[in-house]
């Protein structure tokens, strides 16, 4: 067995034989069986944690938490499939290489990707696209690729069995509303407040479409070198179909730009420097190349921040209970989630 420096274990063999009192994230000799069986490689493998996330974890392959949090939240057959079917639509996604849906392997479902050289934006920007043409030009990228998703036809074929939009947006109200009180141990009364602001002032929804649920520029992988081009669309697990606004309100209400007050969804500060587009900017990008009324996306930014102050409370609620060894992002959200919640009362005073 290895363990790596955030306590995630790594063992040889079975679980059993290792004496564990918890399961392991990853099982070499078993997962490279599957890859065996798959014509993917042979011989023994080497393994690589990719990222911090300690929700959906991604070596170059990708499985769920340890039980018992909810599989519904963290379907990986389902997530893999999705990608299966947007590659078919064009849109940018690793190519997905094996699907196990066997949970005596890891105890969970999960599934291999193919290895992509790109680069996330974070904190920094390659050299090669860091030029000021470049630092514009990346805000473009971000929304043209938005809309070519939102464009997918979800009416008919696989993907319209993906979700239901009709109702799409009552349904995100009335969930995340029913979280605070399961995840949070603390009473702040903006999250009420905001939930009934939501659903008195809930727009209609004007079309249905393939909605990530994530799309912010840090779950794309650029290339390399210019021009900026996204290489893939990464963290598929909150795809459904409901209201292609959504998409937008979580892009914008995420993007790092010059005199806004920094929130915990401000993972990429890098386009708050000069020369990126600002959220105005996305805006009429998206407005320019869509039928859609934007009058409302400020609603739509409130949803997005209210909703992630609540999953935020929870991610906290777990640290709180030891439940996130070395996660250095949840101590912070005792005052994050508040600073989310009063971001999003300033979205709503907009509408």
């Amino acid at each position: 067995m290895t363990t790596e420096p955030d306590g995630v274990e790594v063992v040889q063999r079975q679980r059993d034989a290792c004496g564990l009192t918890h399961q392991p994230l990853l099982v070499l000799d078993a997962v490279r069986d599957l890859l065996d069986a798959h014509g993917i490689g042979e011989g023994p493998i080497a393994w690589q944690r990719i990222g911090a996330g300690q929700s959906n974890v991604t070596y170059l392959l990708r499985r769920g938490p340890r039980p018992p949090l909810p599989r519904s939240a963290h379907d990986m057959v389902r997530e893999a499939r999705i990608q299966q079917l947007v590659c078919r639509e064009g849109l940018p996604v690793p190519e997905i290489l094996a699907v196990c849906e066997d949970e005596s392997v890891l105890g969970v479902p999960f599934y291999v990707m193919s290895a992509l050289d790109g680069e996330v934006v974070t904190d920094s920007l390659p050299t090669a696209l860091d030029s000021r043409s470049d630092r514009a030009a990346i805000g473009a990228v971000v929304v043209d690729i938005l809309l070519r998703l939102h464009s997918v036809d979800v009416t008919h074929g696989e993907l319209s069995a993906f979700g239901r939009p009709d109702g799409y947006l009552d349904r995100q109200v009335t969930r995340f509303a029913g979280l605070w009180s399961v995840n949070s141990r603390r009473e702040l009364p903006l999250v009420d407040e905001l939930a009934q602001w939501l659903s008195r002032h809930r727009p209609m929804s004007q079309r249905p479409a393939l909605v990530h649920g994530d799309y912010r520029i840090g779950n794309l992988m650029f290339e390399r070198i210019p021009p900026a081009r996204v290489l893939a669309v990464l963290d598929w697990e909150m795809a459904t179909l409901g209201d292609p606004l959504a998409d937008l309100g979580y892009l914008t209400a995420t993007w790092s730009e010059p005199g806004t007050m920094p929130t915990p969804l401000h993972l990429s500060p890098v386009t708050g420097l000069p020369g990126f587009a600002t959220t105005a900017d996305l805006t009429e990008l998206y407005a320019a190349a869509s039928a859609l009324d934007l009058t409302p996306l400020p609603w739509y930014q409130t949803l997005a921040l209210w909703k992630a102050a609540i999953f935020c409370e929870a991610m906290h609620t777990r640290w709180l209970d030891g439940e996130r060894p070395g996660d250095e992002f949840a101590p912070a959200l005792a005052d994050g989630v508040p600073l989310l919640l009063e971001q999003a009362l300033r979205h709503a005073n907009e509408l």
